[in-house]
């Protein structure tokens, strides 16, 4: 009945520690020009002495507010059309950058999920870990037939603060939406929402597991893409075991280069397995960032960590291959009929003008480097034509976008000169020939028809139910309507013999 003291409390905390770390103002900048309510609030930004890179204060307030914060600080880098291309690349710098908990703890935790002790399960079990995020952390250890493993351990308590965090959250997105019509188009509930379904799977690291078995037979058959196998006996809902993979990772890439790899190729394959994935499964790796992935032997990309991955139905994917192998070809006409089509812009709006904006949008940066073209300034036009044409955010491409970004911004770093838009047309123009093309398209048609065919005789079936129980309300109808007759004729007739009995008593009373 009163958790709105808990969220208003929870709210006030976080306040504290952004303007203690001088980043409030920077969280209320994010949202352009402000009403005279936030105005008068940065007055209340509260100033310490804390050491901090000034582009990189609302990270380290994050930071210290907590593993929940620094989550949701990794979500709000997907959206850039809200807090601004340049904030969202600097959230992006919350990678594995959190203390780990107590190995302790974290046999404990493997032991009683696990059920046996770790000299059971383990030959060799290494203390200190290899890695700590937020929501887990990472440790080397050895099988008892001596195959070297990653055995990762979800953080004690996580799952409640997470929980406690995003209600209020919630909370805050509800209230924000009633009294703002912006808010309302941007729809931060259902970014929460998303958020929150995100971290729910990734609460159980037997989905995490059943994830990476299932991109890895997805990807079985690229000879540049491979995932580790799941080693299934000591994998559990808070520990997840893989196959430790043996490659050099993408945050060194001199490293690369001394072990005789090509990280324009590695580049090129980051990208194009990504797509794939995308395209062709409508299933991907959502978190690929460069703590994320290794080199391995003959430019081979392996990834790891899959707690966070997305999925689009095939609708969206011929929407996106459409908009992709437009602006690779300067068509420009396929752009906006896919989002019209789609309906991502209201039918109200200007076609034509629509057309004219996405125009405007790929022509500087047709045939350039990625180093040459300004990210902020290409997404700062993509989101202002959002707005113009009353654009709402679609939820289910917001990790699809996080993830675009992620990989560019990786593939940059590994060859300065990649461009994005060639490196990608082989993916496209092979999916779009194979699911769009006049032989593709009747080939779907086949494909649903005989879909229908084959579940012909469930169908008969079903609808000879439906007709049973229509024939049954109708036999029930008609008895309420014969029962309500003489419930009537009843009455009636009472009425009639009430008024003769009066007239009778009348009359033997004259």
């Amino acid at each position: 009945m009163f958790k709105w003291v808990f969220h208003i409390s929870r709210i006030v905390k976080v306040g504290f520690t952004l303007s203690k770390h001088n980043a409030l103002m920077d969280l209320l900048e994010l949202f352009g020009e402000q009403t005279k309510a936030l105005e008068k609030l940065k007055k209340f930004n509260i100033k310490f002495d804390v050491e901090s890179v000034p582009e990189t204060r609302l990270v380290i307030a994050l930071q210290d507010l907590g593993p929940s914060f620094i989550k949701i600080g990794q979500a709000l880098a997907t959206r850039p059309d809200i807090i601004g291309p340049e904030v969202a690349f600097d959230l992006l710098k919350l990678q594995d950058q959190v203390p780990p908990f107590d190995c302790e703890k974290a046999k404990k935790i493997i032991v009683e999920d696990l059920g046996a002790p770790i000299e059971a399960l383990f030959l060799e079990f290494n203390d200190e870990p290899i890695a700590a995020a937020s929501i887990a952390q990472v440790h080397m250890a050895k099988t008892l037939q001596g195959k070297k493993v990653a055995v990762k351990v979800l953080r004690p308590g996580i799952a409640k603060a997470f929980a406690q965090d995003l209600e209020a959250f919630l909370w805050l997105a509800k209230v924000v939406e009633l009294f703002s019509s912006e808010a309302r188009r941007l729809r931060p509930t259902k970014v929460v929402e998303t958020i929150a379904e995100v971290i729910a799977l990734e609460m159980d690291l037997r989905l995490e597991a059943a994830a990476a078995a299932e991109l890895k037979q997805n990807t079985k058959n690229n000879p540049h893409y491979d995932v580790p196998d799941v080693d299934w006996d000591r994998t559990s809902r808070q520990v997840l075991t893989t196959n430790w993979v043996n490659g050099i990772s993408f945050k060194n890439r001199d490293e690369m280069i001394d072990a005789g790899l090509d990280p324009c190729k590695l580049a090129e394959n980051l990208v194009q397995g990504f797509l794939g994935q995308a395209l062709n499964d409508g299933y991907f790796h959502a978190d690929l960032h460069q703590g994320n992935l290794f080199a391995c032997e003959n430019n081979k990309v392996t990834a790891i960590d899959f707690g966070i991955m997305g999925r689009i139905d095939i609708r969206t994917r011929r929407a996106l291959a459409d908009i992709l192998f437009g602006f690779a070809n300067q068509d420009y006409d396929r752009i906006a009929k896919a989002h019209f089509d789609m309906g991502y812009v209201p039918k109200d709006q200007d076609y034509v003008n629509f057309k004219q904006a996405i125009r405007a949008i790929g022509e500087p940066v047709v045939g350039k480097p990625l180093s040459e073209i300004s990210a902020g300034k290409l997404l700062g036009q993509l989101f202002e034509t959002t707005s113009k044409f009353n654009m709402q955010t679609q939820p289910q491409l917001i990790l699809l976008q996080k993830t675009m970004v992620t990989a560019e911004g990786v593939a940059l770093n590994l060859n300065p000169d990649i461009n994005m838009w060639e490196v990608s047309r082989p993916v496209i123009e092979t999916w779009v020939k194979e699911n769009l093309s006049p032989i593709a398209i009747i080939k779907d048609v086949t494909k649903t028809s005989l879909e229908m065919l084959s579940r012909f005789p469930q169908i008969v079936e079903d609808l000879e139910e439906f007709m049973h129980q229509a024939r049954e309300l109708q036999n029930d109808a008609s008895k309420r309507r014969s029962s309500l007759k003489l419930f009537m004729y009843g009455i009636i007739g009472g009425l009639i013999g009430t008024g003769l009995a009066y007239i009778l008593y009348q009359l033997l009373n004259l």
